[in-house]
């Protein structure tokens, strides 16, 4: 039976691995690391989430702190309502997108971003030592409800875009929320920037109407409804909201690499600094960042808190995962699709053209993801072959290892979130990149 439990978070299936007794556990190891104070939670829309919310906030209330109940919310609103309720920390209750038998449960700082990999695992060896700090009759802490989570956080994104472009211009949309938590929020920011909304999957109830990772094969549906409404754009967000998929205007999966890209193109162009992005994103960046005069970029290891952390130590503009993740440390320091989507439609009211023109402007390259199911045993015995590959090539092993040739790049690496391995490769030409997959997946046995 499966339970991941790493510096990204824990996650297991419902019934097997992850359990109300984990749950409350993990509630109060976190509330004792943070020695009490306001903890915000907020779940996804998965049918387990109200029995998980319950019992962590079961165990925060053991241990002295104070529970602001979220509701069913976006993660990055949950990291909005940390910074806007001055919590000393937040919890969010998702499995992100894996199926709906899964769940997981993911900290977040009195900042409002992931904790530091070395917090996290402060938090987990606290868990497993079961070393809690539990408060007598007399100071254990409450629970309280708040429902303004949308609403905070869309307010806080159109405070930064130029809303006037968009609503002078109007666009059909069409958004696809997969019934997760993102429905809600997602609408009301279209609706507030004046956009013509066709909703696909609004209803958060966590049933998922296709498999939810936002994947070219999981978004057949989205495209052709994009075709059918002639939109200008279609968005599509994973289960708790923090990733965005595109498709344009022929109803063309673009790609989740090219949320990021779109959003520095956007953010160079208003407010050009530096940038972060992990070591499995596209190249698309660095060229974006050398054509607004040579920013730099900063590369970091795979996982939003060394992407937020990056952010914070070099004071970058924007910066995110090539899953579809964007970080605007002006809203917080947690991957986005609102603002995304936001960005997004500045573009195109600002440019008064297709978004597959816009598209077709920017650096291309072909990039192969490939997963293999393996014991961690097995991933780190392939990780010590992958060098043997490098032929001259500059290796990284910061995660994993990446392997940077002029004609390419690939990458190795353990997944943090799941049992399996991952390798992703870009090219110019798939027939290149292909081969870069397959110089080290030779390796594997």
């Amino acid at each position: 039976m499966t339970l991941m439990m790493t510096v990204s978070g824990v996650r297991g299936i419902i019934g097997q691995t992850m359990t109300p007794t984990l749950a409350a556990e993990l509630g109060m190891a976190y509330g004792t690391h943070l020695g009490g104070g306001g903890v915000v939670i907020g779940r996804d829309s998965r049918p387990s989430g109200h029995l998980l919310s319950r019992a962590l906030s079961s165990g925060l209330v053991a241990s002295g702190c104070h529970v602001i109940d979220l509701g069913i919310v976006s993660t990055p609103g949950v990291a909005v309502m940390v910074q806007e309720r001055q919590a000393a920390g937040g919890v969010v209750i998702t499995a992100s997108h894996n199926p709906r038998e899964w769940n997981g449960v993911k900290f977040l700082t009195g900042g409002g971003y992931a904790p530091p990999p070395e917090d996290a695992a402060r938090i987990l060896d606290r868990y497993r030592r079961r070393d809690f700090h539990l408060a007598d009759v007399d100071h254990l802490g409450r629970i309280e409800k708040d429902d303004s989570t949308h609403s905070r956080h869309v307010q806080r994104i159109l405070r930064l875009l130029d809303v006037a472009p968009i609503r002078r211009h109007p666009l059909t949309v069409v958004l696809d929320s997969v019934n997760g938590a993102g429905g809600l929020g997602g609408h009301l920011l279209l609706e507030k920037l004046g956009c013509q909304v066709i909703h696909l999957n609004a209803e958060a109830n966590g049933q998922f109407a296709h498999p939810p990772e936002p994947t070219e094969d999981n978004l057949t549906g989205l495209c052709d409804f994009v075709q059918k409404h002639e939109a200008e754009v279609g968005f599509a967000q994973d289960p708790d909201a923090d990733r965005l998929a595109i498709v344009d205007d022929r109803g063309r999966y673009i790609g989740e690499e090219y949320t990021l890209a779109l959003a520095a193109k956007y953010m160079f162009a208003r407010q050009p600094g530096p940038a972060a992005a992990n070591l499995s994103t596209s190249r698309m960046i660095d060229d974006l960042a050398a054509a607004a005069g040579g920013l730099p970029v900063h590369r970091t290891p795979v996982g939003e808190a060394h992407v937020a952390r990056a952010m914070r130590e070099h004071g970058c503009v924007i910066g995110g995962e090539g899953n579809g993740g964007v970080i605007d440390p002006r809203v917080s320091f947690v991957r986005d699709s609102f603002v995304a989507m936001g960005m997004v439609l500045n573009i195109l009211a600002g440019e008064d053209r297709p978004l597959s023109a816009i598209v077709d402007d920017l650096p291309r390259y072909v990039m192969i993801k490939r997963k293999f199911s393996m014991a961690p045993e097995q991933i780190a015995a392939w990780l010590r072959r992958v060098p043997n590959a490098a032929g001259g090539g500059r290796l990284n092993t910061a995660d994993g290892v990446r392997i940077d040739w002029p004609e390419g790049w690939v990458h190795v690496r353990g997944s943090n979130t799941e049992p399996i391995a991952r390798v992703i490769a870009e090219a110019a030409d798939a027939a290149t990149a292909q081969s870069l997959v397959e110089r080290v997946t030779a390796l594997r046995e």
